[in-house]
């Protein structure tokens, strides 16, 4: 991949395999496929549920299973994944297997980067948030050593993506994190120290709070994640109405893609900004009627929104011309860009294709 283009960064989800946090607390033998598979439609019209196709249902323990999602993400031209890593303090990790074994083995010979999933696990998925299953803590120095050991040995494969060789750690929630500045000056000498050139910090950016830039990162992505609670009053007293009667008539909230992608993919970006690109979402599959749909998305809708990203990063820095795809596999999300059978390869040929457009 030449430095004109963008470069594409699948989020990869790990939830794929059982794990005895989750079996405890969702039920023996809970994996993101327990909540995809009993989906059912809660409207005239509502796609679920979502069933996998080319890649099946598939389990991140085994090896073939992750060589095969890197095999089709690099024949459409994804440049790597990003893993979600789950460190919740007191070198307490969850779902960390996958990776793991992705390091040992050294397979798949696929590009990556690590997200710090820095959240606190509740019952949200269920619709009991104030239900806290695991709570994301911040114990100290010591604990953050330990962190960065387990981290800086990802950082050293050669298959970790980088920015002008400083390996890319992305952060979910960086605001989250006790006194960030001082923090992230400890980050940077531990992995000085460590031999390698430095680290490129991004966090994800919520509009309306401080920029993770103001507080030491080197960068942003653009606002990732539907917040739920800002569609229903979205500026907009009827759409407060509407919703409100919708959640009384057992129908999740609605928006359109296009109005979502306004949302996500602002008309003007800075460049320590990367933007993040959805190509659907639906995880009523998690969250019922408390859920967010976007409806009428279309592989034709999703080359729309990937030009204006790619647009939005033309005037970056080659290296940093990064655009994130928001998911490659959320499945009860249904924000997937692994082929379903109703969709199959459809995503990933638009977005081949608009790729090769930019060459």
């Amino acid at each position: 991949m030449t430095n004109s283009l963008p470069r594409l960064i699948a989020f990869n989800l790990p939830q794929f395999h059982p794990i005895e946090e989750n079996n405890k607390w969702w039920g023996e033998g809970f994996t993101e496929w327990t909540n995809t598979a009993k989906a059912k439609p809660l409207f005239p019209g509502h796609y679920q549920p979502h069933v996998p196709a080319d890649l099946g249902f598939y389990d991140l323990r085994l090896p073939e299973a992750r060589i095969a999602q890197a095999a089709l993400a690099k024949e459409y031209g994804i440049e790597g994944f990003c893993y979600y890593h789950y460190w919740f303090g007191h070198e307490k990790q969850l779902l960390e297997k996958p990776f793991n074994e992705i390091l040992l083995s050294n397979e798949p010979d696929f590009p990556f980067c690590l997200c710090w999933a820095n959240d606190t696990w509740s019952g949200v998925w269920h619709g009991s948030p104030e239900k806290v299953l695991i709570k994301q803590e911040y114990p100290g120095i010591e604990d953050e050593k330990k962190h960065f050991d387990f981290l800086i040995k990802a950082f050293k494969d050669k298959r970790y993506i980088c920015e002008n060789n400083k390996p890319v750690f992305l952060v979910w929630r960086p605001l989250d994190i006790p006194d960030t500045a001082a923090t992230i000056k400890r980050w940077r000498r531990i992995v000085e120290k460590a031999g390698l050139p430095g680290i490129h910090l991004v966090g994800i950016y919520r509009p309306g709070t401080f920029t993770p830039e103001d507080l030491g990162f080197d960068a942003s992505i653009y606002n990732n994640n539907p917040p739920l609670r800002e569609w229903g009053t979205w500026n907009k007293p009827f759409s407060f109405i509407v919703n409100r009667l919708l959640r009384k008539l057992n129908i999740p909230t609605v928006v359109s893609y296009e109005k979502a992608m306004r949302f996500f993919l602002p008309e003007k970006m800075a460049s320590t900004q990367y933007p993040s690109v959805m190509h659907a979402w639906d995880n009523t599959p998690r969250s019922g009627i408390n859920g967010l749909v976007f409806k009428n998305s279309t592989p034709e809708k999703f080359a729309i929104a990937l030009q204006k990203a790619f647009d939005l990063t033309r005037a970056h820095e080659g290296e940093k011309r990064f655009v994130f795809l928001k998911s490659w596999n959320e499945w009860a999300e249904g924000n997937h860009l692994e082929p379903d059978l109703r969709d199959g390869l459809d995503y990933l040929v638009a977005l081949k294709r608009k790729l090769d457009q930019q060459k």
